[in-house]
């Protein structure tokens, strides 16, 4: 007695949308607070810049691959 396979399909599916979303959000924790990317002091650095286009670009092609993925 075994998993239907459409019902294992999703299962897989939102498994991997979670680890995805997971990993993106973990490296952009580090990114942003472990390496102090994401707060400003006085005034905003190069750094900062490059960390906030990074962290947008990497979550539109974020978006963009969950919306093909969940498109069945």
């Amino acid at each position: 007695m075994g998993m239907e396979d459409d019902t294992r399909g999703f299962l897989v599916l939102i498994v991997n949308t979670i680890s995805m979303v997971f990993i993106w959000l973990m490296l952009n924790v580090v990114a942003g607070i472990y390496f102090n990317l994401a707060f400003f002091e006085d005034k905003p650095r190069w750094g900062n810049y490059i960390y906030y286009l990074a962290f947008l670009t990497s979550l539109f092609y974020l978006i963009r691959y969950l919306r093909r993925k969940w498109k069945l």
